[in-house]
This record gives C-alpha cells, structure tokens and sequence, in this order.
C-alpha cells in the first residue's frame, strides 16, 4: 500500500520527535509522526526528566547567578572537551529558551531545582531542573501540545507502527519509509524523513557487539536501535565509535537479570561514607571507595572484566545502615539486608571470607588478602596503596557480606553521525539528502562528550527537536 505524501515524517514518539512532529506541523508542515510502541514518550516513561540550562528565571527566582557561557565552561570541564562542540553550542544557547517554554506550558517543577546533581559528575553552579514527576512532568507537557497540534493544524500520529525500512530514489536522497501498520506493510513518501527513534540500551546483542561486554540496563525497553539499523542501511556514518560510559555501579533486578533496579540500589559513597571495601574477581581492591569524582569511578570501572565488582562489607556495617547512618543499598535497613542474603542473586553472606568468595565467585585468596591488607590500614590509619581517607572500622564481625554490583546503561553514546543542521551524513562526511536525526539516535556523547554531564540529554532532544522542526517547517513552506 502507498500512502498519500507527507512534508515531513518523523520516527519515534519520544520527547525529541514529539517536540520535532508539533513544531513542524505548527509551522505549516504537513507530518507524519510515527511511533512503534502503543504509546508515545519513549524514555519519558523512567526517565528522571532532568534538564540543564544557564540563566533561566527558575535560577533567578533563587537568586543564582547563570549564563549560557558559564554552562558550556562547565560542560566542557566535565567532558574534557570530548563531545561535539558545534551541537552543545546549540544547545546550550537555545536551552534557557526551552525552559521558558515549560514554565510557560505550566509544567510543575520540583521545587528543589534548579540543583547541582551528585550522581554524576557535578556542575559548579545549580542548574539541573526537573518536574515533580520526572520525565512525566515534561511528558505530560509534550503530550498535551500533540493533542493540540493533531485538532489544529496538519499532524498525524500513527502508535503501534514499526518502521523497517527507509525508500530511497535512484541518487541515494531518502524519499520516504516502510512502516508496517494494521498488518500491512505500508510506504509513505516525503522529502524529508527525521530518526528520533532513541539508543540502543535495550538490544543486548548489538550492545556486545559495540562494547564487548554483556548488557545490563535500566534503558526503555524499545529503545533497541532502530534508528542506528535505518541509518546505516542507507550508508549512514556512526560518530563516537567506541565511546561507552557505564554510570556507577549497580545490582541486578533478580527478575530480569539483564536489567537494573533503581528502586533498589546501592548508595553512592558520595551520598554516605564507605564502610565497604569494593573488590574485583580477583579479590583486589581496584580504587578509593571514598574517591569524590564519580566520574573517575567510572572511567575506573570500565576497566574491570565485564564491568562487575563486589562491595565487601561485615555485620557491624548492617546493623548500623538504615538506623544511625544511611542505608548501604536504598530502602533496606538491616533485616531487609540479612533477609536477602543467598536468597536474592546477587547477594551473599558467609560466617568466613572463604565461604563468602566462594558463594560470590570471588578468589578466596585474593579477597582473604585484601581484607586483611584494609584492616592493618584502618588499625595505621592510612591507606598506603589507594589513598582512602574514610577508615572508619575493620571488616571483622561475621558475618561477611559481598554485593554483586557492575556498570550499568543509562544511555548510548554512539550513534548516527549528523552535520550541525542535523541532516545524516555517510562515511566520507556526505550529507544524505533528504535524512536527519535528533535524540539519542546521535549518541548522548555528541552533546555529552564521554561522560554524564547533567540535562544534556533531554536538553538537546527537546532543543533539536523544536530547531528542526521549525526549519523544516520554513523548507516546506518554501517549496
């Protein structure tokens, strides 16, 4: 079947697309916004929501002093200069913008941002913000302008609709998809077709394949790398091969071992002092538990096989977690803890450090070693080998503890290689007419170097997505 033609299509309904389609359609476009999932928001859905901008009037309110310039200083700071200058220029020059537009949508912001997040790399200055309800709140947002846009103007929203395949003519120029729709496979044509499908960090397979390690993930579960399969079918390049960033740590979900539960997960030691010590296979300590930089922690991480590591700690540390100092894993207090142990994968205990390496998979000399060796630095009071300050207690009251925990994706970081106006390009830096991409199909390293530099992943989905949407809004006009 072949539909009538469209000014513009764009693939997948999550905030990058859902932001492109409206502001496309509302500028005159005829658009096509097509979604394989039965709802629309993709990441919207788990997503915290948080999003970064320099000198908006939610920091001004609280008497923060900001600028777009003092944001990419940041930016560039924690990154090392790693991402795509040409794309965080633009986003950060149009983010304040964009905030505006929420508070002028009535989005109901936490009233604890702007902030400075602490769970990656922090910013200098407070300007993370997010709604009340994470990336629902920015959802309901996107959600309520489609709706809007959908009565009042030329927009068409197709859900439960995967795309599998782009139509090309004979110089190369994508000309439309192949979207597969009530059972048929359907071709809809027009000049200009926009990817916003998402990451990868649902696809296990090709994740291996790109990193060499096995997949763990709190990514949605759609995002399976549609866009990056569409583009590169069509000669699309791939920019920031081989750059991955693991967040910090993380336990497997005992359902779904290839995903992660935030709802239950370790503490960070930047949000509680240490009384464990972190072990690798081999049962050697591998870094300074209480090490500030979490993204040292990470770069650290990536280095270990598969990315696993164990936090080795004794009873003394359960019965303290959760009653006089803050729990070691979220939400359990020491019963919770004891009750888990070798019944929950992943969590082990033993009367001996030689039964507990051997429950966990850890060498038992190696791990007998390192106890022993962290003991006499607590009883010295100085760490010789990592530096560690926070040398609290020995680890000596039975019985031991090991947590399995490991990196975990968030996001991808690779993904389809664009020019600054977002238009795809191949493997010799050629535009390929009539394609673009914006969202996470591009890799977050692209605005986000190689590291987590907070907001600046929604950020430049929503920012992208209305510049687009807008030039390509003003090209249908013209033609």
């Amino acid at each position: 079947m072949v539909e009538p033609a469209y000014d513009v299509v764009v693939v997948g309904a999550g905030p990058a697309g859902l932001t492109c389609a409206s502001r496309a359609a509302r500028g005159g476009a005829r658009v096509l916004l097509v979604e394989k999932d039965r709802r629309i928001g993709g990441t919207l859905h788990l997503s915290g929501g948080h999003l970064s901008a320099g000198g908006t009037s939610l920091q001004r309110a609280r008497g923060i002093e900001d600028s777009p310039d003092l944001h990419l200083a940041d930016i560039y700071r924690i990154s090392n200069d790693t991402g795509r200058k040409d794309l965080i220029a633009q986003v950060v020059e149009h983010a304040p913008e964009t905030i505006e537009w929420l508070v002028e949508a009535g989005m109901p912001f936490d009233p604890e941002s702007p902030r400075i997040v602490y769970g990656h790399e922090p910013y200098e200055i407070p300007r993370t913000v997010y709604g009340i309800e994470g990336g629902l709140s920015v959802l309901q947002v996107l959600q309520a302008e489609v709706e809007s846009t959908v009565a009042g103007h030329d927009l068409t929203l197709w859900t439960s609709a995967p795309v599998t395949g782009l139509l090309t003519d004979g110089s190369g120029r994508v000309v439309g998809i192949e979207v597969y729709r009530d059972g048929v496979e359907v071709e809809v044509r027009a000049p200009a077709v926009v990817l916003a499908t998402g990451g990868y960090g649902a696809d296990g397979e090709l994740f291996a394949e790109r990193h060499g390690v096995e997949l763990v993930t709190v990514a949605s579960k759609t995002s399976t790398g549609d866009g990056i399969h569409l583009g590169t079918s069509v000669g699309a390049a791939i920019q920031g091969e081989g750059t991955y960033l693991p967040t910090f740590g993380g336990m497997r979900d005992p359902q779904s071992p290839h995903r992660a539960n935030w709802a239950e997960r370790a503490l960070l030691t930047t949000e509680r002092p240490p009384r464990e010590i972190y072990v690798d296979g081999t049962g050697r300590r591998w870094i300074a538990e209480d090490e500030p930089s979490i993204d040292v922690k990470e770069r650290e991480l990536t280095a270990l096989p598969d990315q696993v590591f164990w936090m080795v700690f004794d009873d003394d540390a359960v019965s303290r977690a959760g009653v006089g100092e803050p729990p070691l894993v979220l939400g359990w207090g020491p019963e919770e803890l004891r009750r888990h142990a070798n019944v929950r994968p992943g969590v082990h205990a033993a009367d001996t450090l030689e039964e507990l390496a051997a429950l966990a998979g850890i060498d038992p000399a190696g791990l007998v070693g390192s106890v022993a060796a962290y003991n006499r630095a607590v009883e010295a009071g100085v760490d010789g080998e990592f530096g560690r300050r926070h040398l609290p207690a020995p680890i000596a009251v039975p019985p031991f503890y090991a947590l399995h925990n490991q990196g975990i994706a968030v996001v991808t970081f690779d993904g389809l290689d664009i020019d600054d106006s977002f238009a795809v390009r191949d493997e010799n830096g050629a535009v390929i007419g009539g394609l673009f991409a914006i969202g996470e199909v591009i890799g977050a390293g692209a605005t986000c170097g190689n590291s987590f530099c907070s907001g600046m992943v929604l950020t430049p989905a929503l920012v992208f997505g209305r510049l687009l949407g807008d030039r390509l809004a003003a090209g249908s006009r013209i033609s």
